[in-house]
């Protein structure tokens, strides 16, 4: 029975307790207190230690009701303490928040210790907030980008660093502003940035920001086949010796480029190129060179330039010259070059 309830029945039973007395009794009754004389109504002779009664029993209600209403209130603010708990253990992030409660503050502790992860089949609770909170780390680690506030990520938290890669993956100009301000930015998530950018954007705009990067053999590679795809705004021959040279190509690399732009380049640009990068690289670039002087069918110079080197070097130029002076007709791929 609640408060408000026992003060009305028991009123009702004071008043109704009160008229039978007075219907009964109605005359009064003296009493001689402490040499004080009281004459009142029998009626309320009878009431007085009912009333009294009454007013200690509200009083002791009220008492344990409000102990009862902090308990209550104490176990509600730990359990939305708890919630919190496991949205920073989620999101990555340290909580100092604490409960106060005995079973609530030894829970925490135990959570405090644990890594705790969503797992990918439908997550359901009586909390709104949680259930929302989860719905985006899933959507983030599915590859969606959401908006940092929203969360309020660690920045330096694996969730955070996944939804930046969504967020690169997701806005070609965002990965642009990126690329613009590399300094500012792990290598990582520069080289992903240059990668969709490369993907989305145009080799006009390409080229006025690839320099920003620290580029590394990969990411010149993908470079390097986006021009070749764009050749009205290509590279030139300038910026690919000057790339090749920062990352220190090797004789095999030196041959796949020369492979790559076989058929990109007009073949006064293609040879043009490459004897730039030999005049540079002389040693290094030295198979890629001679590859170019053989797609553009220039035997002459092949024939000239061997002369200046030793029998057993550059045996597959040697054999193909040998095979076409037999009247033979075989291609560099057919020995493997």
């Amino acid at each position: 029975m609640g408060l408000k309830a026992y003060i009305g029945f028991s009123l009702l039973f004071l008043i109704a307790v009160g008229m039978a007395v007075f219907a009964n009794t109605a005359g009064d009754y003296q009493l001689e207190v402490f040499g004080i004389i009281l004459n009142l109504p029998v009626v309320f002779w009878v009431l007085l230690p009912a009333c009294i009664l009454f007013i200690f029993s509200v009083l002791h209600l009220m008492f344990y009701g409000t102990i009862h209403y902090y308990k209550n209130r104490a176990y509600q603010k730990d359990e939305a303490t708890l919630v919190e708990m496991l949205k920073s253990l989620l999101l990555d992030k340290t909580d100092k928040k604490k409960c106060k409660t005995d079973g609530f503050k030894n829970l925490s502790s135990i959570l405090s210790q644990l890594e705790v992860n969503v797992k990918d089949n439908t997550f359901t609770s009586k909390n709104e907030s949680l259930n929302e909170l989860i719905s985006q780390i899933k959507d983030i680690k599915a590859g969606k980008f959401i908006n940092e506030k929203a969360l309020k990520l660690d920045k330096n938290s694996p969730l955070a660093k996944q939804n930046l890669f969504n967020k690169i993956n997701e806005q070609a100009d965002y990965s642009l502003d990126i690329i613009k301000k590399s300094e500012q930015f792990p290598q990582e998530v520069v080289r992903l940035a240059f990668f969709n950018v490369l993907e989305n954007k145009a080799m006009t705009t390409v080229k006025k920001v690839y320099s920003n990067v620290k580029l590394d053999k990969e990411m010149a590679l993908k470079l390097f086949l986006k021009d070749i795809d764009n050749k009205e705004f290509g590279l030139t021959k300038e910026e690919i010796i000057k790339i090749t040279n920062s990352l220190e190509y090797t004789s095999q690399e030196y041959l796949v480029l020369a492979k790559l732009y076989k058929d990109a380049l007009s073949p006064d640009k293609y040879l043009e190129l490459f004897e730039a990068i030999f005049e540079s690289k002389n040693d290094i670039a030295t198979d890629a060179y001679f590859f170019v002087l053989c797609e553009l069918e220039m035997i002459d110079k092949v024939r000239d330039l061997l002369t200046g080197y030793n029998e057993n070097e550059l045996l597959p130029f040697r054999a193909l010259l040998d095979l076409k002076a037999a009247g033979k007709h075989y291609t560099l791929e057919d020995l493997n070059i």
